[in-house]
């Protein structure tokens, strides 16, 4: 993102830099004429005059950045069990198998991954000097409290603050923890989170 400047003009001007930034001061009217990339979701622009008693002040924001999903790893660098994005999916590496270099190429991975959420089966093949997506997959249990009538979770976090917002999958794990909480099981759930999805993937006793 390009660096936020804002520029003033008058006779006499003193100019404060803080944080990067260039504010105005008694008398001095500051514009902006150059404005924040595309890529930020707010353009601000000021003009106008402040006195001394008044308190530099700030009201911009950026875009939430955050962590990012997926990191670039060259192909010939992954290996089996790893993950990898194929197709958009955040998939496990089941199978990979490398072709040998051609005359007038580099060698080529062939990989097999099968999605984390949905157990569907995707191939892709990649040059060896390539980068991939590589998802950043993230496991965390929570205690089971309570499940709705509409097969939503109740899940106690760390902090001690409930979320309900994942809903009992499907297939054996579903069964399994519908028994043992019918039968008054205290579980612990794992829940599995890439590129922006969730899902509980296992079960176990909660041992606290």
């Amino acid at each position: 993102m390009k660096s936020l400047v804002v520029v003033c003009v008058a006779r006499g001007a003193s100019q404060v830099r803080k944080g990067g930034h260039i504010w105005r001061l008694a008398g001095v009217e500051c514009a902006r004429p150059l404005s924040l990339s595309a890529a930020s979701p707010r353009q601000h622009t000021y003009l106008g005059t402040t006195n001394m008693s008044e308190e530099l002040q700030a009201d911009f924001e950026g875009g939430d950045s955050g962590a990012s999903q997926v990191y670039p790893a060259q192909c010939s660098s992954l290996r089996k069990n790893g993950h990898v994005v194929i197709k958009g999916r955040a998939c496990k590496i089941v199978e990979m198998s490398t072709s040998k270099t051609g005359k007038h190429g580099h060698a080529k991975v062939h990989l097999v991954g099968i999605d984390l959420f949905t157990g569907k089966k995707y191939e892709d093949i990649c040059p060896s000097t390539h980068n991939m997506d590589v998802p950043v997959v993230k496991r965390a249990d929570y205690q089971l409290i309570d499940i709705s009538d509409d097969g939503f979770l109740s899940l106690m976090m760390e902090s001690g603050d409930l979320r309900d917002d994942i809903k009992i999958p499907e297939g054996e794990v579903g069964v399994e923890i519908k028994t043992k909480f019918e039968n008054g099981e205290d579980l612990l759930l794992t829940v599995l989170s890439a590129m922006g999805q969730e899902m509980v993937v296992a079960t176990k006793p909660n041992m606290k």
